[in-house]
């Protein structure tokens, strides 16, 4: 019972909880004799001062004079709506995810929603392994060791694909036309579960042993 008097969480408000401690904190400090005692008083015996109590807490009908607002679940709620928000926006900006950014989709083929639940979903998908969480992070933004990305520094070399047959190794021939990754063939990998399946099977994909590059400054 002690527990449920100083627990902050049973408490709707938290403003109550002050208040409530307060009132303690008070009742304690007047003298040393002070103290609570509880009596365990099962609905069964029908104590006469229990049946009055359970009438008259029956009867009694507050009216809240505090909106919900100052409670501590609407509190964290309002704060996590405004930090999700802000980085929806600064993620949908071009210069916040990056011009190279991968959109992706759900099973429904609809975009995927900024979630900080359990990872959010992208993490849900490949956090379980490092080396694919680390895979899947390159091809995502487009930082991998390909010829796509490596074109942006030496503008003067050439970075055609291994497989020989595109002038340029980019993300999208990797992922939809390059023979040397295409183990796993659906043409919607812009899936997340498609994009994480075709990484899957294709362990060499966004890897750097698989593309070593000797490139000579201009």
């Amino acid at each position: 019972m002690a527990k449920k008097i100083f627990d902050d969480k049973t408490h709707l408000y938290q403003i109550h909880t002050v208040a409530i401690l307060s009132e303690f904190w008070q009742f304690f400090t007047i003298g040393q004799g002070n103290s609570i005692e509880f009596w365990e008083c099962p609905s069964q015996l029908k104590w006469r001062l229990h049946r009055s109590v359970d009438k008259d807490l029956k009867l009694f009908n507050p009216q809240p004079i505090l909106l919900n607002k100052v409670s501590c679940d609407y509190c964290k709620k309002f704060d996590n709506n405004n930090i999700t928000n802000l980085w929806k926006i600064t993620f949908q900006a071009l210069d916040g995810k990056g011009r190279h950014f991968l959109d992706l989709v759900n099973h429904n083929f609809k975009d995927i929603k900024l979630s900080y639940i359990k990872g959010g979903l992208w993490l849900q998908s490949f956090g379980h392994s490092n080396s694919l969480c680390t895979r899947a992070t390159r091809a995502i933004t487009n930082h991998a060791l390909i010829g796509e990305y490596c074109l942006r520094f030496f503008s003067n070399e050439d970075f055609k694909c291994p497989c020989g047959s595109y002038p340029i190794e980019t993300r999208r021939h990797i992922l939809h036309e390059c023979t040397r990754h295409n183990r796993y063939w659906n043409p919607k990998r812009d899936s997340l579960s498609h994009f994480v399946m075709f990484l899957s099977v294709n362990p060499k994909a966004f890897t750097f042993i698989d593309n070593v590059l000797s490139v000579t400054p201009s």
